[in-house]
């Protein structure tokens, strides 16, 4: 198990930042995570070690970058459910359907529910079939292949599906309440071990959320607990122990989701703490997740009226994900956003517009937004008219190609 904590210049190196970006990001001497036999793959050993090799990562990512148009990397910055992308109630097989989807919009990446999940072969064979698809497709540009495994009797999708035989955990409240970060560990390298062979890459997974407000329904028991030491110290042990597993983690849900007395899914949800409480407890765990080199940052739809004060939610805010994520916290990775169909996005903003904001106010990649093709359209309209620029899109694409190449997705 990797140490729970880590100095920034070590998160970097592990992170494989040799440029200074997320772009290096499997430079590094160790091993990188693999994924679906591909190159970079465990046993295959990372670029780099000698001389200029170090570079390569860094080149190959941008190359790839170089050759995409505009059309296809805006595509990259959207990741739905397989039903958003074909428009089908329920899917169950990658086929002619998702074929058409891809050629037409080759997104970055496929969200999975319980509802897509039927059978073991089943399963599998959706995601390999969706992941050859999309490689032949667009910049041919692999799929993150996602799903929400946090373990525990509330978000386990694969686990309480009955369909696997794999190890299942109590509620992460209860791994918490041990006290020992080797438990959190040991969940983390369990869920990583068992969605890999399955063929996910990316687990929407640890919970950051402190547990500040008992009456919080919409976390409760999801949570490693109440004192954000201790949260801090199972999230960066299970933020490793997925990462040597070969499964990209992504903590959720910045910045932090264990005061709101409400739920995003229905509406506008507020973190009514001051910036000092806010950044002594609730961001304790998203910088040990980053320290421990998290690739990905889930941003919540909360709104922090005593801290941010822009009367936006975080995925929407240039304050938090801007200052806050990335300058007060560094985080160099991925930001990813909680879904786009809530609640407290789709009553104040229309999918173009709401789309287009979260890009400009610094995100990576939407979740689900309420219509994909709206969505896609305000971003490139954007563009188009300026408002967004052509910079702003090549930044979050970059790091989205090097977080799919640290998952062993590209070579």
């Amino acid at each position: 198990m990797r140490p729970t904590s880590v100095s920034r210049r070590a998160a970097l190196a592990a992170l494989g930042c040799a440029a200074g970006s997320l772009a290096g990001l499997a430079a590094c001497d160790a091993p990188a995570p693999g994924g679906n036999g591909q190159a970079g793959s465990a046993g295959s050993g990372a670029a780099g070690g000698q001389g200029s090799a170090r570079d390569e990562p860094v080149d190959a990512v941008n190359a790839l970058l170089a050759s995409m148009t505009l059309e296809q990397k805006v595509a990259q910055l959207f990741m739905v459910t397989p039903e958003q992308l074909t428009g089908v109630s329920t899917a169950t097989v990658a086929g002619e359907l998702t074929e058409r989807a891809l050629a037409e919009l080759p997104v970055g990446g496929l969200a999975y529910f319980s509802k897509n999940l039927q059978g073991a072969d089943q399963v599998r064979a959706l995601l390999d079939g969706t992941d050859r698809l999309a490689r032949g497709a667009g910049a041919g540009v692999p799929p993150l292949l996602g799903v929400d495994e946090e373990g525990g009797s509330l978000v386990a999708r694969v686990a309480n599906s009955g369909l696997f035989d794999v190890e299942r955990f109590p509620d992460m409240a209860e791994i918490g309440a041990t006290g020992d970060a080797a438990r959190a560990a040991e969940v983390g390298r369990a869920i990583g071990t068992y969605l890999r062979e399955i063929g996910f890459n990316l687990d929407f997974a640890p919970v950051a959320d402190v547990l500040t407000n008992p009456d919080n329904t919409a976390i409760g028991a999801r949570s490693f607990g109440s004192d954000p030491d201790l949260v801090a110290e199972m999230v960066a042990a299970e933020v490793a122990a997925m990462l040597d597993a070969g499964i990209l983690p992504c903590a959720k849900h910045f910045p932090g989701h264990g005061d709101t007395a409400g739920d995003s899914h229905t509406g506008a949800v507020y973190a009514e703490r001051t910036r000092a409480e806010i950044e002594a407890c609730e961001l304790a765990p998203f910088r040990a997740a980053i320290e421990a080199g998290c690739p990905l940052v889930m941003v919540g739809h909360i709104e922090t009226p005593n801290f941010a004060g822009d009367g936006l939610p975080a995925s929407l805010s240039p304050t938090m994900m801007g200052d806050v994520l990335r300058g007060e916290l560094g985080f160099e990775g991925v930001i990813v956003s909680d879904a786009f169909d809530m609640g407290a996005i789709t009553e104040r903003f229309a999918p173009g517009e709401a789309a287009a904001r979260f890009f400009a106010a610094g995100g990576d990649l939407l979740l689900m937004p309420s219509d994909l093709h709206l969505a896609y359209q305000g971003v490139l309209d954007a563009v188009r008219t300026g408002s967004l620029s052509g910079e702003r899109v090549d930044e979050s694409v970059r790091r989205i190609l090097a977080a799919k190449r640290r998952a062993g997705l590209l070579p």
